[in-house]
């Protein structure tokens, strides 16, 4: 008696071998998308660039022509590179006395500011105290407040002090105008530091001002850093209250002095020294952002951490 051969029984499919196929697809499509991401936003960021960059190099070689190259071959290089135009700039039409007023007022605008601000800051950030709440806010208020709204009275106030067309009343006025943004940064800046460093000095005898200055001040460097540059560069940059608050022409900063150099130049068709005269006023914000750009990335980057 032979035995039937039975056929083979169909073995069902196994479905952990399929698995891995669909997390592979889903994997590879992941990728897929975000290496589309990532060339959509190198390319939006290389045209940023290019708008950004091409203005700036036209200027600056501009500043090189004479008067009749700007005009016959404004996309080519100087034929000979006029120096002098930085000269006639500096001097001739004061660009050089404006720039000095601007650092001085800056410069010391922001120490002012630099040191009032984190004051506050750590104040409100370390101490509990009624109506803390209130004077933060106030000064968060005071960041959307538009500031020609408050040109008329604030011109009066710096009137009836003496201090119109002064170094020092723009000087307070400067501080007053930085100081809302700084006592937001760093405030959120102190509120990350450790408090153990601060209580173990306090235990050691140290005073409230030099747990301050000693230990959370040096603690708050790369805030610091990064709230002084914005502030630099915003002051640096400020028209409108030196407009109002400077009438007198030999107190000028070098916004309005590129003002006064712009239409008087214009009229004497001597474009060559007003480029070299916006030359001159791009240079600090050029080095102050080259030297210390990694200083403000690493500033926010430990903030935002922390």
């Amino acid at each position: 008696m032979t035995l039937g051969t039975s056929a083979p029984a169909t073995t069902p499919p196994d479905r952990s071998q399929r698995r891995p196929r669909r997390h592979d697809d889903a994997h590879h499509k992941a990728l897929t998308g975000e290496r589309t991401l990532n060339v959509f936003t190198h390319g939006f960021l290389a045209v940023w660039a290019i708008l950004v960059a091409v203005p700036l190099i036209w200027a600056v070689l501009t500043a090189f022509k004479t008067d009749s190259e700007i005009f016959s071959s404004p996309w080519s290089l100087p034929a000979q590179w006029q120096f002098g135009n930085f000269v006639r700039a500096w001097t001739t039409a004061s660009i050089g006395t404006y720039f000095v007023n601007s650092l001085i007022v800056v410069s010391v605008s922001v120490v002012l500011v630099m040191l009032l601000g984190s004051m506050v800051a750590y104040v409100l950030a370390r101490y509990e105290f009624p109506g803390r709440g209130v004077i933060y806010y106030a000064f968060v208020a005071g960041m959307t407040f538009p500031i020609f709204l408050a040109l008329v009275p604030l011109f009066f106030v710096v009137q009836n002090l003496g201090m119109l067309g002064t170094y020092h009343g723009l000087i307070l006025v400067y501080t007053a105008y930085a100081l809302p943004f700084t006592v937001f940064f760093m405030t959120g800046f102190f509120r990350t530091l450790p408090s153990a460093l601060a209580e173990a000095a306090m235990l050691d005898g140290c005073s409230h001002s030099g747990v301050f200055f000693r230990i959370m001040l040096p603690l708050a460097r790369p805030g610091l850093i990064s709230v002084g540059i914005f502030n630099f560069l915003g002051l640096w940059n400020q028209y409108l209250l030196p407009l109002v608050l400077m009438p007198d022409s030999d107190h000028y900063v070098l916004s309005q002095g590129l003002a006064v150099l712009a239409a008087n130049q214009g009229y004497r068709s001597d474009w060559s020294a007003l480029f070299a005269g916006l030359v001159i006023a791009l240079l600090p914000v050029l080095a102050v952002y080259v030297v210390f750009q990694r200083r403000i990335q690493e500033g926010l980057s430990v903030g935002a951490i922390k």
